[in-house]
């Protein structure tokens, strides 16, 4: 079981992220992969591949989650910036990552 410090998300085009495992389990798909009572190959493996999201949108999306661990305990977490050109796929895998509950959210600024 590959129930390590850091986790590892791939993108369709291939790129690698190792992100810390507490700020990627801020998503509740992802959450769901890395449950070792799940029994998926991603519990084992610590690796989530997603066929969906590009290299240039799960980077943001690493960001985010980098982002809110970071600020998980602040209360003046200043806006994260988003390239306006992102917004549309950003919220769709926000929306597939289930990163859309009260729980999880900082306020974003389109630039």
């Amino acid at each position: 079981m590959a129930d390590t410090k850091y986790v590892t998300l791939v993108s369709s085009d291939g790129f690698e992220f190792v992100v810390l495992r507490e700020a990627a389990l801020v998503s509740p798909a992802i959450k769901g992969m890395l449950d070792p009572k799940s029994r998926f190959s991603e519990a084992r493996t610590g690796r989530c591949v997603f066929e969906e999201i590009t290299g240039m949108v799960l980077e943001k999306v690493v960001e985010y989650f980098n982002y809110w661990y970071k600020n998980k305990e602040r209360e003046d977490v200043p806006d994260m910036d988003i390239p306006v050109e992102l917004c549309l796929e950003l919220l769709m895998a926000a929306d597939f990552l289930g990163l859309d509950s009260k729980s999880t959210q900082i306020s974003y600024h389109a630039t």
